[in-house]
């Protein structure tokens, strides 16, 4: 895809933004598949870490404070279950500046009954040596994604969502359900769940960012993307609210499912943006607003080109005030060409948008996460790749 303009309305023109420019690094090109990319210190020497979910391991590779060096690497658990690892979450959740770790595995899709399993990883005192797996007694089939939530002040959450939901046969059935996992005092007990959803019948990623606006909510928020569209989920008090922000209604006009989902802040409008179908051709993004108590969300394609669209992310990498999205896709047979593309809007409405290929075939896409890794207060690039089995640092030179 070259670069270009794509002009939807006319609308009031603001200052440009710069083009943006990398220059890319790869610090392994032993990656198999390169499932899932999560960015904490996980050593407490304040620098921001790499961990990949790899297909029979669980890396992290230590950042040494500049570019272009060795990243060295450290395996902290492998061959874990028969099946591959599938995702990776790693936050600091009690304060002490190194991250806990959580892990996604016996990775199967086409088992619904009997698949699926979550570590949580207990560190030695030294991090660089082999991590305790704990795992989780209850879990649901297709374990597939996962992040750290904040539930309050001084609580945080483990949430997982399955692919499919138990027993499913071509997308029927019961609904997939969206375990929230508290962390017991001691780790080794077992954490309990609940169920924060079951509405969809495939999902496939979530973000915990704010995509709607809501001046009573606190606490907990995400949105869930699937089969069935866009939903997002707050917790207010003990009250869980539920608010549908996009339907696969069978119009070929509208959404057929949601695949990647990440919410952004774009001029004017809290948005989010999402590829779609899963593991689809369509970048679009969704503008929000809320007349009285029902959401608006318009929405607009800004590519159907994408070849297996499979990795988003939201963030300002040109320091301009607003959000850019970052797009990946991984091809879908061998020799497809692959990629990653940064989208900036250039106007304050999100109808006017600039399109900038930053890796052109080097990264078959699978995941990718932002983060300042050198300290330059640049958001740098970093995204794993499966038919390419690299895992790449796309640094900022803005």
């Amino acid at each position: 895809m070259k670069t270009l303009l794509l002009l939807l309305t006319a609308t009031a023109a603001i200052a440009a933004p710069p083009e943006p420019k990398f220059s890319a690094q790869d610090i392994d090109k032993t990656v198999k598949i390169g499932y899932g990319v999560a960015i904490a210190d996980v050593d407490g020497d304040k620098l921001a870490d790499i961990l990949l979910a790899d297909a029979r391991q669980i890396r992290w590779y230590k950042n040494p404070g500049k570019r272009d060096v060795e990243w060295p690497r450290h395996v902290i658990a492998e061959e874990l279950t028969k099946n591959d690892n599938v995702c990776i979450a790693a936050q600091d959740i009690d304060g002490d500046g190194k991250c806990e770790v959580a892990i996604g595995a016996e990775w199967n899709p086409g088992d619904t009954e009997k698949s699926g399993a979550v570590f949580y990883l207990i560190p030695p005192a030294d991090r660089t040596q082999k991590w305790e797996p704990v795992k989780f007694p209850s879990v649901e089939p297709t374990t597939h994604r996962m992040k750290w939530l904040r539930l309050s002040e001084k609580e945080w959450g483990l949430v997982v969502v399955p692919l499919h939901g138990r027993g499913n046969k071509n997308g029927q059935g019961a609904g997939v359900k969206v375990l929230l996992y508290r962390k017991p005092a001691d780790v080794k007990a077992e954490w309990k769940s609940e169920v924060l959803d079951d509405s969809m019948h495939a999902t496939h990623n979530f973000d915990p960012a704010k995509t709607v606006p809501d001046s009573q909510g606190s606490g907990m928020k995400l949105v869930l993307g699937g089969r069935e569209g866009a939903l997002h989920l707050r917790k207010r008090g003990d009250e869980l609210l539920k608010v549908w922000l996009v339907r696969n209604d069978g119009n070929p006009a509208n959404s057929a499912g949601v695949g990647e989902i990440r919410g952004g802040q774009f001029g004017e409008s809290e948005s989010f943006v999402t590829i779609e179908p899963m593991h689809g051709n369509q970048l679009v993004h969704y503008a929000l607003s809320k007349p009285g108590d029902e959401v608006k969300a318009q929405r607009r394609v800004l590519t159907d080109k994408l070849n297996q669209g499979h990795a988003l992310a939201c963030g300002d990498l040109l320091g301009v005030g607003s959000d850019q999205i970052v797009v990946g896709w991984r091809g879908a047979k061998p020799g497809d060409k692959v990629g990653i593309a940064v989208w900036t809007p250039l106007d304050d409405k999100g109808e006017k948008w600039r399109e900038t290929l930053v890796d052109d075939n080097g990264t078959a896409c699978e995941d990718l996460a932002l983060a300042d890794l050198d300290g330059d207060g640049k958001l740098d690039i970093i995204a794993a790749g499966r038919a390419t089995h690299n895992l790449r640092v796309l640094w900022n030179l803005r």
